[in-house]
């Protein structure tokens, strides 16, 4: 399952649109977020805006458009005037699966102009704290010995958690049932620390303090190396072993 560690989050920041001729900024930035506040696309583009505003003399506001996997922030980010101001944050869900799997009202590589690559931040496997299994192989098994009767967030059908379930899916011969959220991890990460859903692939920034609080179990990281932060949590590869 070395392949899973593939499913990394790597944000794309771009640009809306050419430069522009005047002295830029003049004036406050819009950062569109197309997830839910809380989540780790939130928490990377709050973390950036610190410094944003900081450089460039300007604000930087942050709006939070979500739905539809992140197509409907996108595609706000799509129709603002293309003078710089208004700036996309995403991952490789929002803004390269959607493009393959949906006909979109844009297009993901001719519509933007990339800024910059942005850290990758892997998957976690995490489900309620008191789900049976306490370890990979033995959820594995809980899975096949319950098939269909688990519960997955997602952010929606092709977000990375959709993505990774479904490949997990594939590689284990397991089945279990999606739960799409509108506003992604944060809502995510709400039902499941309630135990209204069974289990998630979410990304280590909002992952780790719940892990850590011992509020859900970790079961293993997509990297192919553990954590520095959490070196306790095995890799798949090593938990599959």
């Amino acid at each position: 399952m070395r392949q899973l560690s593939l499913g990394v989050a790597l944000a794309t920041l771009a640009f809306v649109g050419p430069a522009v001729a005047q002295p830029y900024p003049s004036h406050p930035i819009t950062l569109i977020v197309p997830f839910g506040a809380g989540g780790p696309v939130d928490t990377l583009a709050r973390t950036l805006t610190d410094a944003m505003r900081t450089s460039l003399g300007q604000a930087v506001i942050i709006e939070n458009v979500t739905g539809a996997s992140g197509t409907i922030g996108v595609g706000r980010a799509v129709r603002a005037a293309p003078d710089g101001y208004t700036v996309s944050i995403g991952n490789w869900p929002s803004h390269v699966v959607n493009g393959a799997i949906y006909a979109l009202p844009y297009d993901v590589l001719k519509d933007f102009e990339p800024v910059a690559r942005l850290p990758s931040n892997p998957y976690v496997i995490v489900a309620r704290k008191d789900l049976p299994a306490s370890n990979l192989k033995e959820l594995i098994a809980w899975l096949k010995a319950n098939p269909d009767k688990a519960t997955q967030g997602t952010a929606g059908p092709g977000s990375g958690q959709h993505v990774s379930g479904v490949y997990f899916q594939n590689v284990t011969g397991t089945r279990f049932q999606f739960v799409p959220y509108r506003a992604g991890s944060s809502e995510i990460m709400r039902d499941l620390l309630s135990g209204h859903i069974d289990l998630t692939f979410d990304q280590a920034i909002t992952a780790l303090p719940h892990v850590r609080g011992g509020r859900v179990k970790a079961y293993a990281v997509s990297s192919n190396n553990r954590l520095a932060a959490a070196p306790d949590i095995p890799t798949v590869d090593e938990a599959e072993s």
